[in-house]
């Protein structure tokens, strides 16, 4: 038995395109796409018809960049993926990737099952993994072809946090020769752990433990450094780099002129660096403590530099780094010691829209929303165009995005499994009405009729923007 859904009068919106047109939904995938009115896309029958009248229809959104369930601290991420990608959903986000992790003295293929474990029949959204590789050695360099061949084509590394997930520059430069042959990407944290260590040290001896002060010894230099760094490795190792949450301009800059240069090196921002600052970090009572996260918040100042990295594609991609930490219980582990606040922010159900805000804002086009939130995601993984256009053959991850509904950010309404909200109290123009994944509706006109486990895994190709 097929199934058909038509999409009527709405405003077709991808990357590269914007028209008044109907979109014929069959078994899970666009079958056509006809300018309304015209006898071709009045001639289709279906099932289930879907009013996008005054309506934008727009491809579901693509996070390659959340951590469900992450072990960090002696705690956890307060979200499961079945209420992450439930959450996940409801901000019109229909495919995440996460990361599974290597601990040291385990193998990749340890990490993934775990992941894999964590995830299967849970998650109401497609999915797939990225590799943290904390171990590098003869067996992980091994690992990495295979795993690279099955469809998990991308390895994270961590230039911060030493004892944990750090790397030092020989395991980075042999995990970059390694992808560099297989065909693998590798994520870059890019911050200088080792300095910040002391600096941490030194802060905390001075009686500095108050939140704001995990911004002050994460500093923007040693952002910079690291990203310069990584650069340079990735150059002698011939292979290509994406730098995660990039925060600083001076990273930026760093980016521009790799790829001023013709490096094949990207870059992603997150939500939080654009909307959010140290101002944040430094409200009182402890209330810094639900803004902390790495890369840290910067001074206003730098939000016009990420943004226009955005706009001349210095940055490519725009993710959550979603890692929710509940105040109550979690975040104020930290109270009287910033460093052991658990580092991270809720996002994924806000992205979406923080993102349309800011094409209401004037930052960036209609077009360039779905480019950074959508295709580029989907192409820089793997994914392309099976996820992240509206086109013949693609999966029917269709959002209905009312560009006119007005809403108040809150913890009260939103569905992530966290106790604040970084956003508390903002207003935003536009919002999610209907989700559809893979043809099947997920939210219905502000309702949830999805279900855990209808998001099944997704293998990957490797970076599309290579040659």
């Amino acid at each position: 038995m097929s199934s058909r859904t038509v999409i009527r009068g709405g405003l077709v919106i991808t990357a590269s395109d914007e028209m008044h047109a109907d979109v014929l939904i069959e078994d899970g995938r666009i079958a056509a796409l006809a300018a309304s009115g015209t006898p071709a896309a009045e001639g289709w029958t279906a099932e289930r018809t879907i009013d996008a009248t005054g309506k934008y229809v727009i491809p579901g959104g693509v996070d390659v960049h959340t951590h469900m369930e992450l072990p960090f601290g002696g705690t956890f991420a307060s979200d499961t993926f079945e209420t992450g990608t439930r959450a996940a959903a409801w901000g019109g986000t229909t495919t995440i990737v996460d990361f599974a992790v290597q601990s040291v003295g385990h193998t990749l293929r340890e990490g993934l099952d775990a992941w894999h474990a964590k995830a299967e029949g849970n998650c109401a959204i497609d999915y797939g993994f990225h590799m943290i590789v904390s171990d590098v050695n003869e067996e992980t360099l091994k690992e990495m072809d295979l795993l690279v061949e099955e469809g998990v084509t991308s390895f994270k590394q961590f230039m911060a946090y030493p004892g944990v997930f750090y790397s030092d520059d020989g395991q980075i430069l042999r995990a970059m020769q390694r992808s560099a042959d297989n065909g693998g990407l590798i994520m870059m944290h890019a911050e200088n752990g080792i300095a910040i260590d002391v600096l941490v040290e030194q802060a905390l001896a001075r009686g500095e433990t108050d939140p704001r002060y995990h911004g002050e010894v994460r500093r923007a230099l040693l952002e910079a450094e690291a990203t310069h760094r990584a650069i340079k490795l990735a150059q002698v190792a011939g292979a290509p780099l994406y730098v995660v949450h990039v925060s600083a301009a001076e990273a930026v800059a760093e980016l521009a002129r790799a790829r001023d240069d013709g490096l094949n090196v990207f870059g992603e921002t997150c939500p939080q660096y654009l909307f959010l600052s140290t101002d944040n970090l430094a409200e009182p009572d402890f209330e810094g403590a639900k803004y902390v996260c790495s890369t840290p918040l910067r001074p206003k100042e730098h939000q016009a530099q990420l943004w226009k990295g955005l706009r001349t594609n210095d940055l490519q991609v725009v993710s959550t780094d979603h890692c929710p930490f509940c105040f109550v219980g979690q975040k104020e582990l930290g109270r009287g010691d910033f460093s052991k606040i658990p580092n991270g922010l809720p996002g994924v159900e806000n992205r979406m829209d923080l993102l349309h805000q800011a094409v209401v804002d004037g930052h960036i086009s209609r077009r360039r929303w779905i480019e950074i939130a959508c295709a580029t995601p989907a192409r820089m993984f793997g994914m392309y165009p099976k996820k992240g256009t509206l086109a013949p053959g693609a999966d029917a991850d269709v959002v209905i995005y009312d560009p006119h509904a007005e809403q108040v950010m809150s913890a009260e309404t939103h569905h992530m499994n966290v106790d604040y909200s970084a956003y508390e109290g903002r207003r935003t123009t536009g919002r999610v009405e209907t989700v559809l994944s893979r043809g099947e509706p997920v939210i219905t006109e502000r309702e949830y009729t999805g279900r855990a486990g209808h998001g099944v895994y997704t293998p990957r190709s490797t970076c599309q923007y290579l040659s």
